[in-house]
């Protein structure tokens, strides 16, 4: 069965547009409450007065009728008098509710513009808050709101955040220092058994089991190695990048290509390099990381005789971006979130590390969100990959 399209859901209106509009209307029910009393006030006191006027005209015209004029006269004329009373009372009511309805209009108009400037003053604090609340969301845990504003509702928000903030930073620390150390102490352990390894193999009575044996065990050691530094590369990731230097992003591809131009020919794989100026702002070393494990899944998760291309370039906005493209098996566009989750491999068991980790895109999304940018994949036709990183630019390398 088709289904048939979402419909756009429709645009909410802000809180100041809201705000404005109760105002508004608010301000017009008071107005017609209060021009609906005076009406009926003045209603009232004049068909009261009115009617006082006439009987006093009539009582005297019956009392004192004018010489040679009948009885019929003052009948006549106290109907002629009430009829100028009710003309000119309803002629007062009508130019009071017209011109009341004119007042109620252009006053309703200009409560409406005050209600608006007023709405932005009431919330600017929360506009202070969700501009605060946005850095901090971009890695930058150690800001707080800080609100000096009176104890009131919002001042109890915000004081109510910075706690909140204070508790994440500290297990968010704390998360990082066991990382670190873990991985810091798992790496001596490892490296005294690579040495052990490679002694071993060394001996001229090694015997070919013994030597099958410890080349297995040294590629087990150094998967494992690949693991510990791929987790103080993630842990490194997460914090926010504070001490900047410009770095062209092409001088890195380049150096990169370089670097990995070697294992690409062994595998079969053509890398192709456009180099186009895209200064960065950033840290050099987390810099070349992020090209490096782009460019090493680029080669591993590819195939003989496929191709990948690497191109800088500066994108909207000064913002410094490296593409790579690259050949390969075919990757749904529903596993594309799935590629930047740790320890997450496509077509392949958690436990089959030949190729790698399952940390290089996790990697590079960590380090590319720590420099303020983004990176974002999506299918290339034909199969492979497109990956795009999106970072903060800078000044042009001199």
């Amino acid at each position: 069965m088709k289904r048939l399209p979402r419909l756009p859901r429709p645009r909410q209106l802000t809180i100041r547009v809201r705000l404005t509009l109760l105002y508004a209307a608010l301000f017009m029910a008071a107005g017609v409450i209060l021009l609906g009393i005076t009406y009926l006030l003045i209603e009232n006191t004049l068909g009261d007065k009115f009617t006082g006027v006439s009987v006093e005209m009539t009582n005297s015209a019956e009392a004192a009728p004018p010489e040679g004029a009948s009885g019929r006269t003052a009948p006549r004329e106290g109907l002629n008098v009430r009829k100028l009373e009710t003309g000119f009372l309803d002629a007062t009511l009508r130019s009071l509710l017209s011109q009341g309805v004119i007042a109620l209009g252009v006053l309703t108009v200009v409560a409406t513009v005050f209600g608006y400037l007023m709405a932005a003053r009431v919330l600017r604090p929360l506009h202070h808050i969700s501009e605060t609340a946005g850095r901090i969301s971009r890695g930058n845990l150690g800001e707080r709101l800080a609100f000096s504003g009176p104890h009131d509702e919002i001042k109890n928000l915000a004081d109510t955040f910075d706690s909140m903030m204070e508790q994440l930073q500290h297990a968010f620390d704390d998360q990082q220092r066991f990382v670190s150390d873990a991985s810091h102490e798992l790496r001596t352990p490892l490296a005294i058994n690579r040495t052990l390894i490679e002694v071993a193999l060394r001996k001229k009575d090694a015997s070919d089991d013994a030597q099958r044996l410890g080349g297995a065990l040294l590629v087990v050691n150094e998967r494992h190695e690949r693991l510990i530094n791929g987790l103080l590369a993630l842990a490194k990731g997460d914090r926010e990048i504070r001490d900047r230097s410009t770095v062209d992003l092409a001088d890195i591809a380049g150096h990169i290509a370089e670097l990995r131009r070697g294992e690409a020919d062994e595998l079969g794989v053509r890398l192709r390099l456009f180099p186009g100026p895209a200064p960065a702002s950033g840290d050099p070393v987390m810099l070349e990381r992020i090209v490096h494990n782009l460019v090493e899944n680029a080669i591993r998760y590819n195939h003989p005789g496929g191709w990948l291309s690497v191109r800088s370039a500066v994108g909207p906005g000064g913002t410094a971006v490296l593409t790579v493209i690259n050949t390969g098996p075919t990757v749904p566009g529903y596993d594309m979130d799935a590629i930047f989750q740790p320890f997450r491999r496509l077509r392949a068991d958690r436990v089959d590390s030949e190729r790698g980790s399952g940390l290089g895109l996790a990697i590079v999304r960590n380090m590319a969100r720590a420099h303020g940018g983004d990176v974002t994949a999506v299918p290339r036709e034909g199969g492979g990959l497109v990956v795009t990183v999106r970072l903060p630019g800078a000044a042009p390398v001199r």
